[in-house]
């Protein structure tokens, strides 16, 4: 699920570019948020997840659970217990990373989407792929 990007770094630039790709897709994933903004309340198990994300499967819950946690930004941690308890915590790292995206709100709020436009009137419309 994590996706990866191939950059050329030729300037810097272009390296800002990559890094940002980089970090973007860490948390590209369409439950990774929801799972960050659990997670960074405070460790948080498998069935509450799945209460607080409706509509995910268990099976790309537990892919993305993965997926975070090879990125870093989750802990996974077992309790020898019957049956086993298993909890999931934002990292530090995590943590200030959802602190920075979330700073996005403010923007997206002072920058709402603009309505899309028909076809018809796309400066493109009309035109035929080469």
């Amino acid at each position: 699920m994590s996706r990866t990007t191939a950059c050329r770094t030729e300037g810097v630039e272009e390296r800002e570019v990559c890094v940002m790709l980089d970090v973007l897709g860490r948390v590209s994933g369409k439950w990774s948020l929801g799972v960050l903004s659990e997670t960074t309340r405070g460790p948080v198990r498998f069935a509450a997840l799945e209460r607080a994300l409706p509509g995910i499967s268990r099976r790309i819950l537990t892919l993305t659970l993965r997926d975070l946690e090879a990125n870093g930004l989750l802990t996974r941690t077992v309790y020898p217990t019957v049956p086993p308890k298993v909890e999931y915590t934002a990292t530090e790292q995590a943590r200030e990373l959802y602190a920075q995206l979330t700073g996005l709100t403010a923007w997206a709020a002072r920058h709402p989407a603009a309505p899309a436009r028909p076809d018809h009137a796309r400066p493109d419309a009309g035109r035929h792929p080469a």
